[in-house]
């Protein structure tokens, strides 16, 4: 029989058997017969290679353009067969699974609330770099050669002239020297100190900060904005106070405490007869506008940072840092801010 009457012997007889198949064990055993790797299909290929090289280009392409249609025959067979359909195995009427839902970690939830706090007023956020250069980061801000901070033993040196920001101040100083005053912003963001791992201190930590400069910024100003992110942080009830302080990079400079007391060993946060210092502030330090090319004869501001670590710790009466960077899913979940039960 020649080649020509075996093809469309195969044709004619894969559509006939095709259409009594009708389970999908009769299918497959139609598939194995005539697409299979010894398949009758495959046969006719083997006798290919054994044509003359003259009637291999004509016979060649016909094999390929009859592998094709028997395959879309088969497939289409097998799409339209109940027995094979998607919707035959699944049950749309049972009950789905219970999936726990997620939340936001406490740290991002409180740098959310405090960025909404300030934007309110009128604030914008700015980021800036991690790693950062030693002028960025000490010696614009007034914080000389010989000052502690600049130790390594306080601080993450990179090389002698690279570091992991101890602070977020660095980004003011980008800031003061990138954009004309007015400015108005808070800067959020990672720092990093050479510090002993314990219950209240960690060698990574989360800061906010932030700075006002234009003519007519004063200490009575910067006073009103921390006492109202401190009421509508903590409640309009919360008692405050500033104390005298010294920073290097503001002149006078505060500190702002809140009261608090304790009952039964759970710390109440708004009253009370003890204090707790939450944030540094002050009225920015001349020396700092001319590092940055700002005259200060005209412009003047205030600046402030507070830990974002510390404020969520007392937000939600959590005692330990270190519970922040652990991934403790109990932790996570006793004090509600995990996935619950699964």
């Amino acid at each position: 029989m020649s080649l020509d009457k075996t093809i469309k012997g195969l044709k004619a007889s894969f559509s006939k058997e095709l259409s009594k198949s009708k389970t999908s064990q009769d299918l497959e055993n139609f598939r194995i017969k005539y697409l299979g790797r010894n398949g009758q299909l495959a046969s006719l290929f083997e006798e290919f290679n054994k044509l003359p090289a003259p009637e291999k280009p004509r016979f060649g392409k016909e094999l390929n353009i009859l592998k094709n249609q028997l395959t879309d025959q088969y497939q289409n067979a097998l799409g339209n067969n109940g027995e094979n359909s998607a919707s035959s195995d699944i049950d749309f009427s049972l009950p789905g699974y219970d999936l726990p839902d997620g939340n936001i970690h406490p740290l991002e939830q409180i740098t959310l609330e405090i960025k909404s706090i300030f934007q309110s007023i009128g604030f914008s956020v700015a980021y800036g770099p991690e790693i950062d250069d030693d002028y960025h980061n000490f010696e614009a801000l007034n914080v000389p050669k010989h000052h502690p901070a600049r130790d390594m033993q306080d601080t993450f040196f990179i090389n002698p002239n690279a570091v992991l920001r101890t602070h977020t101040s660095n980004v003011q100083i980008h800031l003061m020297e990138n954009q004309d005053p007015p400015l108005r912003h808070i800067c959020c963001g990672r720092v990093y100190r050479n510090e002993a791992v314990s219950y209240k201190s960690f060698c990574l930590f989360n800061q906010v900060e932030g700075l006002v400069i234009n003519e007519t910024s004063s200490f009575a100003e910067m006073k009103g904005t921390l006492e109202y992110f401190v009421q509508e942080m903590f409640g309009k009830d919360t008692k405050m106070r500033f104390r005298p302080s010294y920073f290097p990079f503001t002149e006078p400079s505060a500190e702002m405490d809140i009261a608090y007391h304790v009952k039964n060993n759970t710390l109440h946060i708004g009253e009370g007869d003890k204090w707790l210092e939450i944030l540094g502030c002050g009225m920015v330090n001349p020396v700092v506008l001319e590092n940055c090319k700002i005259d200060n004869s005209i412009y003047q501001g205030f600046a402030f940072g507070m830990g974002l670590d510390r404020i969520t710790m007392l937000k939600h009466g959590l005692t330990d840092i270190r519970s922040f960077f652990n991934a403790n899913l109990n932790w996570i979940n006793q004090n509600g801010f995990g996935l619950g039960d699964y």
